[in-house]
């Protein structure tokens, strides 16, 4: 007797162009969307029937119409058929699903048509990535976010990207007291101001504006020195700063500045002075932090002096250099002039010429010269005096000067004009005449200097 042979038969839903196991894994998975089933209101039941058909026993699953709800559509519920498949065919079929789904999937057996879409996917990850690694911060780095083009627009005013440049600190414009000379009075004015009247006075305006720009600048140092100092000396009244007198620096009130030099048609030259002292505004030349004895005179004799001799005493940034330009453009350059011999023993507080003198020897002679060419030691008649001493008591324009005796008479020829000793006021206009600026002037005759602000270093004097 044949073993009674039990064939499970399990209903498949029907899909739209389902063509059994013809079509590929992938393409089943890719057809088994339902087009047309809505949602069910309950699970779907199975029924189980048995029959008999010849000797063998067959079970049947099937499942009653009446459990489809009516959200299925007419083509869904009407005439439904239910292929049978055999279970070995099924389980075909079920791998093949599990296959294209990715179930019991192994690395690098990606079915064909998917491995462009994921090299096209690893490349963007790719893309992504990189610039994510460039910018991540390193061990130690803090860590800063980067705002949006939005929330810069819109928050500028409290994070700018950019650091907030600091404002410069002020200080208040320092005061000046001059002693007037003539009327014995005392003007106070602001530094500016005065500046103004000491370059009106003591420079030709004909000159070119950077050589105004240095003197100006000598001028305010000058002062600004003698203020941080709280010095008064040679002040007749004691209540002022400094003097309207050469003692000083000749200053000239700048009301009569401008009305004397618009009555003479100077009103470019006015104008020119002012650009100098506006564009030079409160700045002052400086040596380890303070202000210099900014030392000026009119010509040199082609050289500048050491201060020690002229004064004795070693000033670093006061040494002597070169000044050729002063020989080419001063018209004072050179000067003659004549005097008796007995004037200039007078004026030198000597009684008569030595005999021994007298007889065959000269009663003038130079014992030693300076670095800039100028006469340091000379002895007349039989007494020495060096040379900065005879220029003052004979009045003489340089300490460099020749002579030449004519019976009582002494003809006097001086080089240059002043005492030498820091900035040539006709060098500096011969440098300016070659496009040398006034920061290059003043470095030239003022030897290793550097610039500071005159009302910070008068404000820092004063907190103190």
């Amino acid at each position: 007797m044949k073993e009674a042979r039990v064939q499970v038969k399990i209903p498949l839903v029907p899909r739209t162009g389902m063509q059994g196991s013809e079509e590929s894994p992938t393409q089943d998975a890719e057809k088994e969307k339902p087009a047309a089933v809505k949602k069910r209101s309950k699970p779907i039941q199975m029924t189980k029937v048995q029959r008999v058909a010849g000797a063998e026993l067959e079970t049947v699953y099937t499942r009653p119409e009446q459990h489809f709800t009516e959200e299925l559509k007419p083509e869904a519920t009407e005439h439904t058929n239910i292929p049978l498949i055999e279970l070995d065919t099924f389980r075909k079929v079920k791998r093949r699903r599990m296959r294209a789904f990715g179930r019991h999937h192994r690395w690098g057996r990606i079915p064909g048509r998917w491995q462009p879409a994921a090299a096209v996917t690893a490349l963007l990850v790719l893309a992504i990535s990189i610039p994510v690694i460039l910018v991540w911060p390193r061990a130690g780095e803090q860590v800063t976010s980067t705002p949006s083009p939005a929330d810069v627009s819109t928050s500028t005013r409290s994070q700018s990207p950019s650091p907030v440049p600091a404002v410069p600190v002020t200080y208040p414009e320092p005061h000046v007291r001059v002693y007037l000379s003539a009327t014995g009075t005392t003007l106070e004015l602001p530094l500016e101001t005065y500046v103004m009247g000491v370059v009106a006075a003591e420079m030709p305006a004909e000159f070119k504006l950077e050589a105004l720009k240095a003197q100006t600048i000598a001028a305010r140092t000058f002062i600004v020195r003698r203020l941080a100092a709280k010095d008064t000396s040679g002040v007749p009244s004691g209540e002022a700063d400094v003097t309207d007198t050469i003692s000083h620096q000749v200053f000239i009130p700048p009301e009569q500045v401008k009305a004397d030099w618009t009555r003479l048609g100077k009103a470019k030259e006015l104008e020119k002075l002012e650009q100098a002292v506006r564009e030079s505004r409160d700045a002052v030349m400086t040596y380890q932090g303070q202000a210099i004895t900014a030392s000026f005179f009119s010509t040199s004799n082609g050289y500048t002096e050491n201060a020690e001799d002229v004064w004795g005493n070693v000033v670093p940034y006061l040494k002597s250099v070169d000044s050729p330009w002063d020989k080419q453009l001063a018209p004072g350059f050179k000067e003659t002039i004549t005097m008796k011999r007995s004037e200039i023993l007078q004026k030198m507080n000597l009684d008569a010429v030595p005999v021994t003198t007298e007889n065959g020897g000269s009663w003038i002679k130079v014992l030693s010269t300076t670095k800039g060419h100028r006469i340091k030691e000379i002895q007349i008649a039989g007494e020495t005096f060096s040379g900065p001493e005879v220029r003052k008591r004979l009045g003489l324009r340089s300490s460099q000067f020749s002579w030449r005796t004519e019976g009582d008479e002494v003809q006097i020829t001086t080089y240059g004009y002043g005492h030498g000793v820091g900035m040539s006021q006709w060098g500096a206009n011969g440098m300016a005449q070659e496009g040398h600026t006034a920061t290059e002037i003043l470095k030239h005759y003022y030897t290793g200097i550097s610039f500071g602000q005159a009302s910070e270093m008068l404000a820092s004097k004063q907190g103190k």
